[in-house]
């Protein structure tokens, strides 16, 4: 099953996410879910967010792991959204 993992970070949370992207990128690669990922940026091109495609077995599997990211542990994210996602093209 994909999921798409959208969080968005609270304001002026960037350093948080800085301090915190080292073990967030470790948690990524030793969990070996993730699809696809990368951080949502705003207008000046700074990092506000992340979009994470996981692919899991189910929504309790995504709950967990995203329960688990180093960044959401380091209270990173103002709010985090979990939708089941279909790929299509790509």
């Amino acid at each position: 099953m994909l999921i798409a993992l959208i969080a968005r970070d609270k304001p002026d949370h960037l350093q948080t996410r800085l301090d915190n992207r080292t073990a967030h990128l470790a948690y990524i690669k030793e969990t070996g879910v993730v699809a696809q990922a990368g951080p949502l940026l705003d207008q000046a091109g700074e990092m506000v967010g992340s979009l994470i495609i996981l692919d899991v077995d189910d929504m309790a599997a995504g709950e967990a792991w995203a329960a688990n990211d180093p960044y959401n542990k380091a209270g990173l994210f103002e709010a985090i959204e979990l939708i089941t996602w279909k790929k299509v093209i790509g």
